[in-house]
């Protein structure tokens, strides 16, 4: 590649490559998104298709970056785990921002006409940060902040609003609520309104995780006939998933057999140890 004297200019660029050898997390928030929210007349205090649309965008940065082993998203959120070993654009922070934001919010932007049902009124934005975290007890603690704020932000909106809705001003239930602890919320919205919080779709309460999940995928039988995806074994649905790249083929039972992978969308308590133990995901 020819040179100039203008090359100079290079050496005024910051190196900003991320510790080796740490868990990297990839934090993306909605940007102005109370406005956003209010301007697209989202349902309060959870709306289930915005919250799907988010999952979807995630979806595609996981399908995009596969070195995601694992994603949690809660309201306007997202963070996305990267392995330790992971040497996506030399771990360059800038790099892994900004592409990991603008992929997230153009996908936002392109699934936004299958989940919702009010036009796109203006762009969204969103923000991103990086924190690495050096042991697996310090990634579980950070998913578990954020699950537990995630906890924390639903029964209080969840208390709000109906409060709201049985003809308090914003404010009057500001106020009603301020100082209240858990208990007390959950007293307030059974007693006055009969909802039982532990009934709550654990979407609303436990947000989303996103994992990959391998599966086989029926190509044709022996007489050459094509046959469909038959999920993680035959007969099981396709259901929140995204399909990832083929991995290898086999044949079994008289089919031919790819093996692939897919993001799968649960929602789960990952505080506990049950859902690690589960998964070997921190080896």
């Amino acid at each position: 590649m020819a040179k100039s004297k203008f090359e100079y200019v290079k050496g005024f660029e910051m190196s900003d490559s991320c510790l080796p050898n740490t868990w990297l997390v990839l934090r993306l928030d909605g940007r102005g998104f109370h406005r956003f929210a209010m301007a697209h007349n989202f349902a309060k205090p959870n709306d289930i298709l915005a919250l799907n649309l988010m999952n979807k965008a995630a979806s595609a940065v996981m399908q995009e970056f596969q070195d995601i082993f694992i994603a949690y998203g809660q309201s306007d959120e997202f963070s996305f785990i990267f392995k330790r070993s992971t040497n996506l654009f030399g771990r360059r922070a800038s790099k892994l921002l900004s592409t990991v934001v603008s992929l997230f919010s153009a996908s936002y932007v392109f699934y936004w006409s299958q989940f919702m049902k009010t036009p796109l009124l203006y762009p969204p934005a969103f923000d991103s940060r990086i924190v690495l975290y050096p042991s697996a007890k310090n990634l579980r603690d950070y998913l578990s902040w954020r699950q537990a704020d995630c906890h924390i932000n639903n029964l209080y909106n969840t208390c709000f609003w109906s409060l709201v809705e049985s003809g308090l001003k914003n404010e009057e239930a500001q106020k009603r609520l301020n100082g209240t602890e858990s208990s007390q919320k959950n007293e307030i919205l059974f007693n006055e309104f009969g909802i039982n919080y532990n009934n709550e779709p654990e979407q609303f309460k436990k947000g989303s995780v996103l994992l990959w999940e391998n599966y086989h995928e029926k190509i044709q039988s022996n007489d050459g006939s094509s046959v469909g995806d038959s999920g993680n074994d035959p007969g099981k649905a396709n259901t929140e998933s995204a399909v990832g790249d083929s991995v290898m083929e086999s044949t079994r039972e008289g089919f031919t057999f790819r093996k692939r992978k897919r993001v799968v969308v649960s929602h789960v308590d990952i505080i506990g140890d049950s859902f690690w133990d589960n998964n070997n995901l921190l080896d």
